[in-house]
């Protein structure tokens, strides 16, 4: 990825630990019965599938039945079926059959041609979900009518695009396609129903490298809303120095904090490489990580699987360069994995111009939808970008709720303790989380707490104690191998290396059938 257009310090658990890794289109009718839903955002959106594909119209269906889209708001469209296409495909069987629906369905009110407001004055739709089978990118083209560079130099001349990403602005109805577009919802704090966009439409994809993925991907981030997404994040930073590099960096520190004021224990791993294979990623619920072309680390394992509704991203230039291939790149593994949703670039896209994990996360930890977070986070349009996943997500829907009545649960009690250590004084968290570690023998809030630990000025041998009782807490082995990685690390960082080998020794003598006792060996020699 060049970085030329890219314009706190954290103590972190991994301190640089690991070594490097790195025809037309026409509106179909689908008039399956549907449950009522009094959604304003499912009122909102069209589901557009690719009616010359055998799964495209059946997801379509599927996915608006589970979240109550009207059956009127479903379009088929016949487009090629490859990935990528050319501008005159997008044009013919995308672009201008779309804008011919919108005007017959009045989903929209255009405004004349050179109206310096701009086309559409009014617009009933804000979400768009493409289905499987939907042509992914589109390829550059020279000479195309009414184009002309635009936009910062290095990117001025590019006119190749996802499909999403130019969907998005379906309602400029401009010529000018090369170098990308100012997101007017760049940065914003509202519902998409609340603003005044009516050129602008939140686009996300349902796309995997099967059908059965993208039907779980949908039944998974419907069932996730109910409780509320819980688990650990894993934040996969490069503690690089590069000030072309570093922008990524600090969205990833950042990240980290905000899941940790919003009660989601937070593993930093701030090394130059990625986590290892061996790695005991369990209950990743969020994962941001950078930078390598292909898959690597815990996800190429085949027991390894994220849990359900899981966010899962990975920051490459070609992170989306193919959604079908569940081992190629980093969003269809990370889907076939078992995330709900993630977001990639189908070609160079330059940091600047790809969607921001800080704002992404505050976003959706703040209750946004998956749609609205990406979009949020996103700088331009008319770019690279493709948002994978159902753009009504909401994994964090009643974070506010919980906030004020917690559940009886140890992810509700971790909340509870981490609010009062951000809000009220350390002490106050660290006391209310030691009594319900101790009350619910949980190795999650033992865990969690050694984390927060880890953030306070000598705070590494209050953190010691915590993960220690994290391991006579957990019974899962891979759970029990991971706290003791957070010991050796720790233990390692303060020059005590003679009692991080014995630890390491005694848990790789403890757990020999358990694979994560690899890192351990990596981290002492042994």
């Amino acid at each position: 990825m060049r970085f030329l257009l890219s314009a706190q310090v954290l103590l972190t658990l991994f301190m640089g630990s690991f070594a490097s890794a790195k025809t037309r289109g026409q509106a179909v009718s689908l008039r399956d019965p549907q449950p009522a839903n009094n959604d304003p955002a499912a009122a909102a959106t069209i589901v557009v599938f690719n009616s010359l594909d055998n799964d495209s119209a059946g997801l379509a269906r599927f996915y608006a039945a589970k979240r109550g889209i009207p059956n009127d708001r479903i379009v088929g469209l016949k487009c090629p079926v490859q990935e990528e296409i050319t501008r005159a495909d997008y044009d013919g069987t995308i672009a201008d059959p779309l804008r011919e629906i919108f005007t017959k369905n009045g989903w929209w009110e255009l405004r004349a041609l050179d109206n310096p407001l701009g086309r559409v004055e009014r617009n009933k739709i804000k979400f768009v979900a493409l289905m499987r089978g939907m042509p992914l990118k589109i390829a550059p083209v020279a000479d195309y009518p009414g184009d002309k560079p635009a936009g910062p130099p290095d990117a001025a001349g590019h006119n190749e695009a996802s499909v999403d990403s130019e969907l998005a602005t379906l309602g400029a109805f401009n010529r000018m396609i090369s170098g990308p577009r100012s997101n007017e919802y760049f940065h914003s704090y509202s519902r998409i129903l609340d603003v005044n966009l009516p050129g602008l439409m939140l686009v996300c994809r349902l796309d995997a490298p099967t059908r059965a993925m993208v039907e779980r991907m949908i039944t998974d981030s419907i069932a996730a809303e109910k409780d509320g997404l819980r688990g650990i994040a894993y934040m996969d930073a490069r503690n690089i120095q590069d000030a072309g590099y570093k922008e990524g960096d600090k969205w990833i520190y950042t990240a980290a904090n905000d899941c940790r004021k919003h009660g989601i224990p937070a593993i930093l791993d701030n090394g130059e490489g990625l986590f290892p294979e061996a790695y005991p990623m369990t209950r990743a619920a969020l994962y941001y990580g950078w930078y390598t072309p292909n898959v690597a680390g815990p996800f190429v394992r085949p027991d390894f699987k994220f849990p359900r509704g899981a966010v899962a991203i990975h920051l490459h230039s070609f992170s989306a360069q193919t959604l079908r291939n569940p081992q190629a790149n980093w969003c269809g593994p990370l889907i076939a994995a078992g995330a709900a949703a993630t977001f990639g670039s189908v070609y160079e896209p330059y940091l600047l111009f790809t969607p921001q994990f800080d704002i992404f996360n505050d976003r959706l930890l703040s209750g946004f939808t998956f749609g609205e977070a990406a979009w949020m986070a996103q700088r331009v349009t008319s770019w690279q970008t493709t948002m994978i996943g159902d753009p009504l997500y909401r994994p964090f829907k009643f974070i506010n709720e919980l906030e004020v009545k917690p559940g009886p649960g140890e992810w509700d009690a971790f909340r509870v303790g981490s609010k009062l250590w951000f809000e009220k004084d350390h002490e106050a968290g660290r006391a209310s989380l030691k009594t319900a570690a101790k009350r619910l023998k949980s190795g999650v809030i033992w865990e969690g707490l050694g984390l927060l630990e880890l953030t306070e000025n000598g705070g590494q041998d209050a953190a010691l104690v915590s993960f220690r009782e994290a391991r006579k807490a957990y019974t899962s082995p891979d759970d029990v191998v991971r706290t003791a990685i957070h010991e050796v690390i720790l233990l390692r960082s303060t020059n005590r290396v003679p009692d991080a080998v014995v630890l390491a020794g005694k848990m790789a003598d403890t757990y020999k059938k358990v694979r994560a006792v690899e890192v351990l060996r990596m981290l002492t020699g042994g």
